[in-house]
Protein backbone atom coordinates (compact mmCIF):
# COMPACT_ATOMS: atom_id res chain seq x y z
CA UNK A 1 0.00 0.00 0.00
CA UNK A 2 2.92 2.14 -0.37
CA UNK A 3 3.14 5.52 -2.93
CA UNK A 4 1.54 4.13 -5.88
CA UNK A 5 0.81 7.39 -7.96
CA UNK A 6 3.09 8.43 -11.56
CA UNK A 7 2.56 10.44 -14.44
CA UNK A 8 3.91 9.67 -17.78
CA UNK A 9 7.56 11.53 -18.66
CA UNK A 10 9.92 10.74 -21.30
CA UNK A 11 7.89 7.73 -21.81
CA UNK A 12 8.72 6.16 -17.55
CA UNK A 13 6.61 6.53 -15.13
CA UNK A 14 7.51 9.33 -12.86
CA UNK A 15 6.38 10.02 -9.61
CA UNK A 16 6.68 13.06 -7.11
CA UNK A 17 8.65 12.52 -4.00
CA UNK A 18 6.60 14.37 -1.77
CA UNK A 19 7.43 15.19 2.35
CA UNK A 20 5.40 16.93 4.23
CA UNK A 21 6.11 18.66 7.60
CA UNK A 22 2.83 18.66 10.04
CA UNK A 23 0.85 21.64 9.13
CA UNK A 24 1.75 23.99 12.76
CA UNK A 25 -1.13 25.42 15.04
CA UNK A 26 -1.04 28.77 14.59
CA UNK A 27 -1.92 30.18 18.22
CA UNK A 28 1.32 31.59 18.29
CA UNK A 29 4.65 32.73 16.45
CA UNK A 30 7.13 29.94 15.16
CA UNK A 31 9.65 29.04 17.24
CA UNK A 32 13.21 26.75 17.38
CA UNK A 33 10.86 23.69 17.33
CA UNK A 34 9.11 24.27 14.06
CA UNK A 35 11.70 25.89 12.14
CA UNK A 36 13.72 21.98 13.03
CA UNK A 37 11.65 20.52 11.59
CA UNK A 38 10.67 22.39 8.39
CA UNK A 39 14.24 22.42 7.74
CA UNK A 40 14.79 18.90 7.74
CA UNK A 41 11.78 18.56 5.41
CA UNK A 42 13.11 21.23 3.32
CA UNK A 43 16.84 19.71 3.11
CA UNK A 44 15.33 16.23 2.47
CA UNK A 45 13.65 18.00 -0.49
CA UNK A 46 16.52 19.82 -2.09
CA UNK A 47 18.48 16.71 -2.10
CA UNK A 48 16.22 14.99 -3.92
CA UNK A 49 15.85 17.90 -6.10
CA UNK A 50 19.85 17.69 -6.62
CA UNK A 51 19.39 13.87 -7.48
CA UNK A 52 17.30 15.40 -10.43
CA UNK A 53 14.02 13.84 -8.99
CA UNK A 54 10.38 15.31 -9.25
CA UNK A 55 9.64 16.92 -6.14
CA UNK A 56 6.94 18.27 -4.17
CA UNK A 57 7.18 19.70 -0.85
CA UNK A 58 4.06 20.66 1.71
CA UNK A 59 4.03 22.66 4.61
CA UNK A 60 1.33 24.51 6.30
CA UNK A 61 -1.09 25.96 9.26
CA UNK A 62 -3.76 24.17 10.93
CA UNK A 63 -6.72 26.82 11.98
CA UNK A 64 -9.20 25.45 13.33
CA UNK A 65 -10.21 24.01 16.68
CA UNK A 66 -10.55 25.26 20.47
CA UNK A 67 -7.26 26.83 21.53
CA UNK A 68 -7.06 28.37 18.22
CA UNK A 69 -10.86 30.01 19.19
CA UNK A 70 -9.55 30.93 22.56
CA UNK A 71 -6.32 32.92 21.85
CA UNK A 72 -8.15 34.75 19.36
CA UNK A 73 -10.79 35.39 22.13
CA UNK A 74 -7.95 36.44 24.42
CA UNK A 75 -6.81 38.82 21.95
CA UNK A 76 -10.03 40.46 21.20
CA UNK A 77 -9.88 39.76 17.39
CA UNK A 78 -12.31 36.78 15.21
CA UNK A 79 -10.20 33.23 14.93
CA UNK A 80 -9.97 34.19 11.42
CA UNK A 81 -8.15 37.22 12.06
CA UNK A 82 -5.99 35.74 14.37
CA UNK A 83 -5.04 33.30 11.97
CA UNK A 84 -4.60 35.66 9.09
CA UNK A 85 -2.31 37.83 11.14
CA UNK A 86 0.22 35.00 12.31
CA UNK A 87 0.31 33.64 9.35
CA UNK A 88 1.01 36.38 6.84
CA UNK A 89 3.31 38.48 9.43
CA UNK A 90 5.06 35.14 11.14
CA UNK A 91 4.82 31.82 9.60
CA UNK A 92 5.61 32.58 5.87
CA UNK A 93 8.29 35.36 6.35
CA UNK A 94 10.27 32.82 8.68
CA UNK A 95 9.97 29.70 5.93
CA UNK A 96 11.07 32.65 3.32
CA UNK A 97 14.20 33.79 5.60
CA UNK A 98 15.36 30.02 6.31
CA UNK A 99 15.40 29.70 2.69
CA UNK A 100 12.65 27.17 2.77
CA UNK A 101 11.54 25.95 -0.84
CA UNK A 102 8.30 24.59 -0.41
CA UNK A 103 6.04 24.06 -3.33
CA UNK A 104 2.69 24.57 -1.55
CA UNK A 105 1.43 26.36 1.95
CA UNK A 106 -1.72 25.39 2.71
CA UNK A 107 -3.97 26.78 5.49
CA UNK A 108 -6.48 24.42 6.64
CA UNK A 109 -9.45 27.32 6.70
CA UNK A 110 -9.14 27.85 2.88
CA UNK A 111 -11.57 26.46 0.64
CA UNK A 112 -10.31 24.19 -1.56
CA UNK A 113 -9.58 22.28 1.71
CA UNK A 114 -13.06 22.73 3.73
CA UNK A 115 -14.91 21.69 1.31
CA UNK A 116 -12.87 18.35 0.63
CA UNK A 117 -12.97 17.24 3.93
CA UNK A 118 -16.64 17.60 4.62
CA UNK A 119 -16.44 15.66 1.29
CA UNK A 120 -14.23 12.89 2.75
CA UNK A 121 -16.21 12.63 6.06
CA UNK A 122 -19.38 12.40 4.44
CA UNK A 123 -18.00 9.59 2.54
CA UNK A 124 -17.09 8.03 5.14
CA UNK A 125 -20.87 8.46 7.18
CA UNK A 126 -22.35 7.12 3.95
CA UNK A 127 -20.15 4.12 4.18
CA UNK A 128 -21.59 3.50 7.66
CA UNK A 129 -17.91 4.18 9.03
CA UNK A 130 -19.27 6.87 11.26
CA UNK A 131 -22.16 6.70 13.82
CA UNK A 132 -23.57 8.81 16.94
CA UNK A 133 -22.70 8.40 20.53
CA UNK A 134 -21.57 10.45 23.40
CA UNK A 135 -18.66 10.66 25.03
CA UNK A 136 -16.75 12.50 28.95
CA UNK A 137 -13.41 12.15 29.62
CA UNK A 138 -9.93 14.34 29.92
CA UNK A 139 -9.33 17.12 27.37
CA UNK A 140 -6.02 18.86 26.50
CA UNK A 141 -7.04 21.62 24.82
CA UNK A 142 -3.32 22.16 24.06
CA UNK A 143 -3.08 18.93 22.40
CA UNK A 144 -7.30 18.69 21.24
CA UNK A 145 -6.89 15.44 22.27
CA UNK A 146 -9.10 13.19 24.85
CA UNK A 147 -6.74 11.55 26.97
CA UNK A 148 -6.37 8.45 28.55
CA UNK A 149 -6.75 8.49 31.90
CA UNK A 150 -3.41 6.18 32.30
CA UNK A 151 -1.90 8.75 30.48
CA UNK A 152 -2.08 11.70 32.85
CA UNK A 153 0.35 12.92 35.11
CA UNK A 154 -0.51 13.96 38.76
CA UNK A 155 0.02 17.51 40.38
CA UNK A 156 1.46 17.83 43.78
CA UNK A 157 -2.23 18.83 44.87
CA UNK A 158 -3.55 16.09 43.22
CA UNK A 159 -4.92 17.58 39.79
CA UNK A 160 -4.67 15.81 36.40
CA UNK A 161 -1.62 17.31 33.66
CA UNK A 162 -1.55 17.08 30.63
CA UNK A 163 1.86 15.28 30.22
CA UNK A 164 3.06 17.21 27.23
CA UNK A 165 2.06 20.66 28.51
CA UNK A 166 1.78 20.32 32.13
CA UNK A 167 -1.38 21.86 32.62
CA UNK A 168 -4.66 20.26 33.90
CA UNK A 169 -7.18 18.85 31.82
CA UNK A 170 -10.59 19.45 31.40
CA UNK A 171 -13.41 17.14 31.81
CA UNK A 172 -15.52 17.19 29.17
CA UNK A 173 -18.94 15.98 28.03
CA UNK A 174 -20.96 15.88 24.94
CA UNK A 175 -23.13 13.63 22.42
CA UNK A 176 -20.14 13.63 19.53
CA UNK A 177 -19.99 11.85 16.24
CA UNK A 178 -17.49 8.73 16.08
CA UNK A 179 -15.33 6.70 13.49
CA UNK A 180 -15.10 3.25 14.01
CA UNK A 181 -11.53 3.51 14.62
CA UNK A 182 -11.23 -0.06 17.01
CA UNK A 183 -12.11 -1.99 14.02
CA UNK A 184 -9.01 -0.84 12.33
CA UNK A 185 -6.88 -2.71 15.07
CA UNK A 186 -5.61 -5.96 13.28
CA UNK A 187 -5.25 -3.99 9.97
CA UNK A 188 -3.07 -1.37 11.42
CA UNK A 189 -0.79 -4.83 13.40
CA UNK A 190 -0.43 -6.61 9.71
CA UNK A 191 0.45 -3.66 7.63
CA UNK A 192 2.98 -2.29 10.30
CA UNK A 193 4.39 -6.17 10.30
CA UNK A 194 4.37 -5.91 6.82
CA UNK A 195 5.95 -2.33 6.50
CA UNK A 196 8.54 -2.26 9.01
CA UNK A 197 10.05 0.65 7.77
CA UNK A 198 6.38 2.65 7.85
CA UNK A 199 6.97 4.09 11.22
CA UNK A 200 10.76 5.39 12.19
CA UNK A 201 12.93 5.57 14.49
CA UNK A 202 12.36 2.15 15.81
CA UNK A 203 11.24 3.32 19.55
CA UNK A 204 8.54 5.27 17.84
CA UNK A 205 7.54 2.33 16.00
CA UNK A 206 7.71 0.40 19.15
CA UNK A 207 5.60 2.68 20.93
CA UNK A 208 3.18 2.65 17.94
CA UNK A 209 2.82 -0.99 18.03
CA UNK A 210 2.33 -1.24 22.05
CA UNK A 211 -0.36 1.61 21.96
CA UNK A 212 -2.66 -0.39 19.16
CA UNK A 213 -1.95 -4.13 20.75
CA UNK A 214 -3.54 -2.79 23.34
CA UNK A 215 -7.20 -2.08 22.20
CA UNK A 216 -8.24 0.85 20.14
CA UNK A 217 -11.12 3.26 21.27
CA UNK A 218 -13.65 4.67 18.31
CA UNK A 219 -12.96 8.23 17.46
CA UNK A 220 -14.62 11.14 18.10
CA UNK A 221 -14.48 12.88 14.97
CA UNK A 222 -17.00 16.51 15.67
CA UNK A 223 -17.22 18.86 18.95
CA UNK A 224 -20.52 20.27 19.55
CA UNK A 225 -19.37 22.84 22.58
CA UNK A 226 -17.75 25.58 20.13
CA UNK A 227 -18.29 26.43 16.34
CA UNK A 228 -14.67 27.37 15.28
CA UNK A 229 -14.20 24.48 12.20
CA UNK A 230 -15.25 22.79 9.28
CA UNK A 231 -18.90 22.05 9.84
CA UNK A 232 -20.33 18.59 9.82
CA UNK A 233 -22.03 18.00 6.35
CA UNK A 234 -25.22 16.64 8.03
CA UNK A 235 -25.33 17.79 11.17
CA UNK A 236 -24.74 21.68 11.27
CA UNK A 237 -24.36 21.45 15.42
CA UNK A 238 -21.32 19.85 15.52
CA UNK A 239 -17.90 20.67 13.69
CA UNK A 240 -15.71 18.34 12.64
CA UNK A 241 -12.61 17.12 15.28
CA UNK A 242 -9.61 19.36 14.02
CA UNK A 243 -7.39 16.60 14.10
CA UNK A 244 -9.30 14.66 11.86
CA UNK A 245 -9.41 18.38 9.62
CA UNK A 246 -5.80 18.76 9.93
CA UNK A 247 -4.75 15.38 8.85
CA UNK A 248 -6.65 15.62 5.66
CA UNK A 249 -4.81 18.49 4.30
CA UNK A 250 -2.09 15.91 2.91
CA UNK A 251 -4.51 15.04 0.74
CA UNK A 252 -6.69 18.25 -0.07
CA UNK A 253 -3.28 19.95 -0.79
CA UNK A 254 -2.17 17.64 -3.84
CA UNK A 255 -6.02 17.77 -5.50
CA UNK A 256 -7.82 15.10 -3.55
CA UNK A 257 -11.56 15.76 -4.82
CA UNK A 258 -10.56 18.20 -7.39
CA UNK A 259 -7.54 17.12 -9.38
CA UNK A 260 -7.22 13.77 -10.07
CA UNK A 261 -4.01 14.03 -12.12
CA UNK A 262 -2.55 15.93 -9.63
CA UNK A 263 -3.14 13.72 -7.00
CA UNK A 264 -2.30 10.01 -8.88
CA UNK A 265 1.04 11.64 -9.55
CA UNK A 266 1.81 12.78 -6.06
CA UNK A 267 -0.40 10.79 -3.27
CA UNK A 268 0.69 9.44 -0.78
CA UNK A 269 3.25 11.16 1.10
CA UNK A 270 6.32 9.22 0.56
CA UNK A 271 7.76 10.96 3.97
CA UNK A 272 5.76 12.72 6.99
CA UNK A 273 7.37 14.43 9.58
CA UNK A 274 6.21 14.85 12.68
CA UNK A 275 7.08 15.63 16.00
CA UNK A 276 6.98 12.91 18.23
CA UNK A 277 4.25 13.84 20.40
CA UNK A 278 1.61 13.48 17.37
CA UNK A 279 3.17 10.28 16.02
CA UNK A 280 -0.11 8.75 17.17
CA UNK A 281 -2.41 10.87 14.87
CA UNK A 282 0.06 10.11 12.23
CA UNK A 283 0.76 6.53 12.51
CA UNK A 284 -2.55 5.38 13.66
CA UNK A 285 -5.84 7.43 12.89
CA UNK A 286 -4.53 8.56 9.51
CA UNK A 287 -3.38 5.23 8.21
CA UNK A 288 -6.71 3.82 9.77
CA UNK A 289 -8.63 7.12 7.80
CA UNK A 290 -7.40 5.98 4.30
CA UNK A 291 -7.60 2.28 4.79
CA UNK A 292 -11.45 3.24 5.30
CA UNK A 293 -11.68 5.27 1.83
CA UNK A 294 -9.48 2.60 0.19
CA UNK A 295 -6.79 5.25 -0.66
CA UNK A 296 -2.91 3.98 -0.41
CA UNK A 297 -0.60 4.59 2.90
CA UNK A 298 1.91 6.85 2.91
CA UNK A 299 6.01 5.45 2.54
CA UNK A 300 6.78 6.73 6.27
CA UNK A 301 6.20 8.50 8.99
CA UNK A 302 9.25 9.80 11.16
CA UNK A 303 9.15 11.24 14.25
CA UNK A 304 11.98 13.67 15.39
CA UNK A 305 12.75 14.42 18.58
CA UNK A 306 12.32 17.63 20.81
CA UNK A 307 14.53 20.17 21.54
CA UNK A 308 14.97 20.89 24.87
CA UNK A 309 16.20 24.09 26.65
CA UNK A 310 16.97 23.19 30.63
CA UNK A 311 15.34 20.04 30.39
CA UNK A 312 12.18 20.94 29.18
CA UNK A 313 10.55 20.59 25.02
CA UNK A 314 10.87 23.79 24.05
CA UNK A 315 6.90 24.96 23.30
CA UNK A 316 5.33 28.47 23.38
CA UNK A 317 3.49 27.44 26.56
CA UNK A 318 6.47 25.92 28.70
CA UNK A 319 7.86 29.73 27.85
CA UNK A 320 11.13 28.26 26.52
CA UNK A 321 10.43 28.97 22.48
CA UNK A 322 13.33 30.98 20.91
CA UNK A 323 12.90 32.99 18.28
CA UNK A 324 15.26 31.45 14.94
CA UNK A 325 16.23 34.84 14.49
CA UNK A 326 17.71 35.07 17.37
CA UNK A 327 19.93 32.71 16.39
CA UNK A 328 20.14 33.61 12.60
CA UNK A 329 20.85 37.12 13.49
CA UNK A 330 24.34 36.35 15.08
CA UNK A 331 25.10 32.92 13.32
CA UNK A 332 23.44 33.38 9.51
CA UNK A 333 20.72 31.30 7.87
CA UNK A 334 23.19 28.73 6.41
CA UNK A 335 24.83 27.88 9.78
CA UNK A 336 21.53 27.46 11.40
CA UNK A 337 20.01 25.54 9.03
CA UNK A 338 23.40 23.22 9.41
CA UNK A 339 23.97 23.18 13.08
CA UNK A 340 20.45 21.62 14.20
CA UNK A 341 20.60 18.77 11.94
CA UNK A 342 24.20 18.55 12.76
CA UNK A 343 24.44 18.65 16.51
CA UNK A 344 21.36 16.18 17.10
CA UNK A 345 20.49 12.57 15.40
CA UNK A 346 17.71 13.19 13.99
CA UNK A 347 14.51 11.35 15.59
CA UNK A 348 16.37 11.80 19.35
CA UNK A 349 15.93 14.59 21.54
CA UNK A 350 18.54 16.96 21.81
CA UNK A 351 19.20 20.15 23.68
CA UNK A 352 19.85 23.35 22.30
CA UNK A 353 23.19 24.88 23.45
CA UNK A 354 24.21 28.57 23.18
CA UNK A 355 28.04 27.57 23.71
CA UNK A 356 27.75 24.64 21.41
CA UNK A 357 26.68 26.21 18.92
CA UNK A 358 28.88 28.75 18.56
CA UNK A 359 31.54 25.92 19.20
CA UNK A 360 30.96 24.24 16.11
CA UNK A 361 30.31 26.62 13.78
CA UNK A 362 34.32 28.00 14.98
CA UNK A 363 35.72 24.48 14.35
CA UNK A 364 33.96 22.91 11.65
CA UNK A 365 32.50 26.33 10.04
CA UNK A 366 34.94 28.66 10.11
CA UNK A 367 38.28 26.89 10.70
CA UNK A 368 37.60 23.74 9.07
CA UNK A 369 35.52 24.39 5.85
CA UNK A 370 35.46 28.10 4.87
CA UNK A 371 39.21 28.21 5.58
CA UNK A 372 40.11 25.27 3.68
CA UNK A 373 38.28 27.51 0.69
CA UNK A 374 40.03 30.74 1.22
CA UNK A 375 43.43 29.40 1.72
CA UNK A 376 42.84 27.62 -1.84
CA UNK A 377 41.51 30.76 -3.70
CA UNK A 378 44.27 32.62 -2.31
CA UNK A 379 47.09 30.43 -3.06
CA UNK A 380 45.69 30.20 -7.25
CA UNK A 381 45.74 33.89 -6.99
CA UNK A 382 48.97 34.16 -5.71
CA UNK A 383 50.70 31.45 -7.50
CA UNK A 384 48.55 31.18 -10.84
CA UNK A 385 47.25 34.90 -11.37
CA UNK A 386 43.77 33.07 -10.09
CA UNK A 387 43.26 30.66 -13.11
CA UNK A 388 42.71 27.02 -11.86
CA UNK A 389 46.08 25.01 -12.82
CA UNK A 390 46.13 21.79 -14.84
CA UNK A 391 46.79 18.75 -12.64
CA UNK A 392 49.86 16.90 -13.72
CA UNK A 393 49.81 12.91 -12.97
CA UNK A 394 48.02 11.99 -9.54
CA UNK A 395 49.99 10.05 -7.18
CA UNK A 396 48.41 8.16 -3.92
CA UNK A 397 47.92 11.44 -2.22
CA UNK A 398 45.65 12.39 -4.84
CA UNK A 399 43.87 9.27 -5.24
CA UNK A 400 43.21 8.68 -1.71
CA UNK A 401 41.62 12.39 -2.08
CA UNK A 402 39.42 10.91 -5.08
CA UNK A 403 38.55 8.27 -3.11
CA UNK A 404 37.29 10.06 -0.04
CA UNK A 405 34.91 12.48 -2.41
CA UNK A 406 33.75 9.16 -3.70
CA UNK A 407 32.56 7.54 -0.11
CA UNK A 408 31.17 10.99 0.83
CA UNK A 409 28.86 10.87 -2.41
CA UNK A 410 27.92 7.38 -1.22
CA UNK A 411 27.58 7.64 2.28
CA UNK A 412 25.75 11.00 2.34
CA UNK A 413 23.56 10.35 -0.05
CA UNK A 414 22.38 6.93 1.74
CA UNK A 415 21.97 9.03 4.86
CA UNK A 416 20.46 11.59 3.99
CA UNK A 417 18.20 10.76 1.19
CA UNK A 418 17.36 6.98 2.22
CA UNK A 419 17.69 6.68 5.73
CA UNK A 420 17.23 10.66 7.15
CA UNK A 421 20.41 10.17 9.12
CA UNK A 422 20.55 13.79 8.56
CA UNK A 423 23.66 13.92 11.02
CA UNK A 424 25.74 11.07 9.81
CA UNK A 425 25.34 12.46 6.50
CA UNK A 426 26.11 15.98 7.11
CA UNK A 427 29.30 14.09 9.47
CA UNK A 428 30.33 12.10 6.43
CA UNK A 429 31.02 15.41 4.58
CA UNK A 430 32.41 16.68 6.82
CA UNK A 431 34.90 14.11 7.44
CA UNK A 432 36.12 14.71 4.01
CA UNK A 433 36.62 18.25 4.61
CA UNK A 434 38.88 17.47 7.26
CA UNK A 435 40.65 14.97 4.79
CA UNK A 436 41.08 17.44 2.48
CA UNK A 437 42.91 20.10 5.28
CA UNK A 438 45.07 17.16 6.07
CA UNK A 439 45.87 17.11 2.70
CA UNK A 440 46.48 20.29 2.19
CA UNK A 441 49.00 20.58 5.49
CA UNK A 442 50.82 16.67 4.44
CA UNK A 443 51.60 18.58 0.74
CA UNK A 444 52.59 21.60 2.26
CA UNK A 445 51.70 23.93 -1.39
CA UNK A 446 53.73 26.82 -0.21
CA UNK A 447 56.64 25.31 0.21
CA UNK A 448 56.21 23.13 -3.10
CA UNK A 449 55.56 26.85 -5.00
CA UNK A 450 59.17 27.69 -4.02
CA UNK A 451 60.55 24.60 -6.34
CA UNK A 452 60.78 26.51 -9.27
CA UNK A 453 61.32 23.47 -11.90
CA UNK A 454 58.85 22.34 -13.98
CA UNK A 455 58.07 19.02 -11.25
CA UNK A 456 58.07 21.51 -8.77
CA UNK A 457 55.57 23.47 -10.68
CA UNK A 458 53.31 20.16 -11.84
CA UNK A 459 53.34 19.07 -8.74
CA UNK A 460 51.84 22.53 -7.20
CA UNK A 461 49.44 22.62 -10.08
CA UNK A 462 48.22 19.03 -8.76
CA UNK A 463 48.26 19.90 -5.01
CA UNK A 464 45.70 22.79 -6.01
CA UNK A 465 43.82 21.60 -9.09
CA UNK A 466 42.90 18.51 -6.08
CA UNK A 467 41.76 20.94 -3.29
CA UNK A 468 39.72 23.00 -5.89
CA UNK A 469 37.86 19.58 -7.39
CA UNK A 470 37.02 18.39 -3.64
CA UNK A 471 35.46 21.50 -2.91
CA UNK A 472 34.01 21.23 -6.11
CA UNK A 473 32.17 18.35 -4.89
CA UNK A 474 31.64 19.70 -1.44
CA UNK A 475 29.85 22.79 -2.75
CA UNK A 476 26.87 20.04 -4.30
CA UNK A 477 26.75 18.23 -1.44
CA UNK A 478 26.52 20.79 1.29
CA UNK A 479 23.51 22.62 -1.11
CA UNK A 480 20.77 21.05 0.01
CA UNK A 481 22.35 21.95 3.26
CA UNK A 482 23.74 25.48 3.20
CA UNK A 483 22.06 26.59 -0.04
CA UNK A 484 23.79 30.65 -0.64
CA UNK A 485 27.18 29.63 1.38
CA UNK A 486 27.24 26.40 -1.73
CA UNK A 487 26.47 29.08 -4.35
CA UNK A 488 29.65 31.19 -2.82
CA UNK A 489 31.78 28.92 -3.01
CA UNK A 490 30.31 27.47 -6.14
CA UNK A 491 31.30 30.95 -7.85
CA UNK A 492 34.33 31.66 -5.93
CA UNK A 493 35.94 28.51 -7.62
CA UNK A 494 34.41 29.61 -11.31
CA UNK A 495 32.33 26.84 -11.64
CA UNK A 496 29.26 28.76 -12.62
CA UNK A 497 30.83 30.36 -15.12
CA UNK A 498 32.35 26.74 -16.55
CA UNK A 499 29.76 24.46 -15.55
CA UNK A 500 26.27 26.02 -15.10
CA UNK A 501 23.95 26.39 -12.25
CA UNK A 502 24.78 24.34 -8.82
CA UNK A 503 21.07 23.08 -8.88
CA UNK A 504 21.70 21.79 -12.16
CA UNK A 505 24.62 19.16 -10.73
CA UNK A 506 23.39 15.77 -9.54
CA UNK A 507 24.89 14.48 -6.17
CA UNK A 508 25.20 11.19 -7.52
CA UNK A 509 27.71 12.66 -9.91
CA UNK A 510 29.69 14.59 -7.87
CA UNK A 511 32.80 12.33 -7.07
CA UNK A 512 33.14 11.93 -11.20
CA UNK A 513 36.62 13.61 -11.46
CA UNK A 514 37.99 16.55 -13.38
CA UNK A 515 34.76 18.45 -14.10
CA UNK A 516 36.35 21.57 -13.06
CA UNK A 517 37.93 22.86 -16.16
CA UNK A 518 41.59 23.92 -16.24
CA UNK A 519 41.98 28.10 -16.48
CA UNK A 520 38.55 28.51 -14.16
CA UNK A 521 38.75 32.03 -12.87
CA UNK A 522 39.27 31.18 -9.10
CA UNK A 523 38.54 34.14 -6.64
CA UNK A 524 38.77 34.82 -2.85
CA UNK A 525 35.31 36.35 -2.37
CA UNK A 526 33.62 37.34 0.86
CA UNK A 527 34.59 35.08 3.99
CA UNK A 528 31.87 32.04 3.96
CA UNK A 529 31.71 31.86 7.91
CA UNK A 530 32.88 35.24 9.31
CA UNK A 531 34.53 35.50 12.55
CA UNK A 532 31.58 35.79 15.37
CA UNK A 533 30.67 38.57 17.18
CA UNK A 534 30.61 38.62 20.57
CA UNK A 535 27.01 37.09 21.94
CA UNK A 536 24.34 39.46 21.64
CA UNK A 537 22.75 40.40 25.52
Amino acid sequence: MAATGSEKQGGEDVRSFYVSTPIYYVNDAPHLGHAYTTVAGDVLTRWHRQRGEKVWYLTGTDEHGQKIMRTAEANNVTPQAWCDKLVEESWKPLWEHLGIANDDFIRTTEKRHTDRVQEFVQDLYDKDEIYKGGYEGPYCVGCEEYKLPGDLIEAEDGTKLCPIHKKPVEILKEENYFFKLSAYGPKLLEFYAANPGFIQPESARNEVVNFVKQGLQDLSISRSTFDWGVPVPWDDKHVIYVWVDALLNYATAVGYGSDQEKFDRTFPANVHLVGKDILRFHAVIWPAMLMAQGLPLPGKVVANGWLMVGGEKMSKSNLTGIKPQDLTSHFGVDAYRWYFLRAIAFGSDGSFSWEDFTARYTSELANDYGNLASRLAAMVGKYYGGALPEAAAAGEAEQAVHDGLSKAVAVADRKIGEELDFQGGILAIFDFVKQVNGYITEQEPWKVAKDESPEGRARLATILYTAAEALRGVAVLLNPVMPDTSQQLWECLGAEESLGALSGRRVQNAADWGQLPAGATVTKGAVLFPRLEEKPE
